[in-house]
């Protein structure tokens, strides 16, 4: 089935599963997927919401307030809240390795409505690359739109801007496209950073 897309931008199969897969450990989404689309190509062509640099060439993010009704995906730990976070060995994909993830159950805790969503963008060709070097990938082999940009995922959140990624994700990117991530190695600082973020932040699933 062709991915729905625009001049701009595309829903890759990764993000699928936020609006497909029941069990997503993050920001489920219930609107129309073609209206998601052509709502974020509209939030960049006339409205001039621009592509905002992500952590590699290849990553762009597109900031636009979050209509869709979805909560915020991750909470801050507290002192109220600390003895209902839950770990545990967590896959993304049947293909990827189990990764120690620890979460909010979402039936534990009240999220409020994001105010904002981050859609986050990975370029056509980093995608082509990721699907060629792991042919099990849902979506491997298949033709991508000729739109520069795919949506791979989308984080609903407050903030306006990037907030870190989980350093597990970090360490899985390091490891290379073969194992499910982007062949980015690990930066130090940022990784200390995002371990800040995360020692005092939950996602919620």
């Amino acid at each position: 089935m062709a991915l729905i897309h625009t001049e701009t931008f595309f829903l890759d199969n990764f993000a699928l599963r936020q609006w497909d897969d029941p069990n997503f450990a993050g920001t489920r989404l219930a609107v129309d997927k073609r209206e998601f689309v052509e709502r974020i190509q509209a939030a960049h062509s006339q409205e001039g919401r621009p592509l905002v640099d992500g952590y590699a060439p290849f990553c762009k993010h597109i900031f636009v307030p979050n209509w869709t009704g979805a909560p915020v995906s991750a909470l801050p730990i507290t002192k109220d809240n600390q003895h209902l976070v839950q770990s545990g060995y967590t896959r993304r994909r049947p293909e990827e390795l189990a990764v120690l993830t620890r979460w909010f159950p979402a039936g534990s805790v009240q999220p409020h409505e994001a105010a904002w969503l981050d859609v986050i963008l990975y370029s056509r060709e980093q995608l082509g690359k990721e699907y060629e070097a792991m042919p099990t990938k849902e979506g491997a082999g298949q033709q991508l739109p000729d739109a520069p940009w795919g949506i791979i995922s989308i984080k609903a959140q407050d903030e306006d801007f990037e907030t870190p990624m989980q350093p597990i994700t970090m360490m899985r990117n390091a490891l290379g496209r073969e194992e499910g991530g982007s062949g980015v190695p690990l930066e130090r600082e940022k990784y200390e950073a995002a371990t800040a973020y995360w020692e005092s932040h939950a996602a919620i699933q």
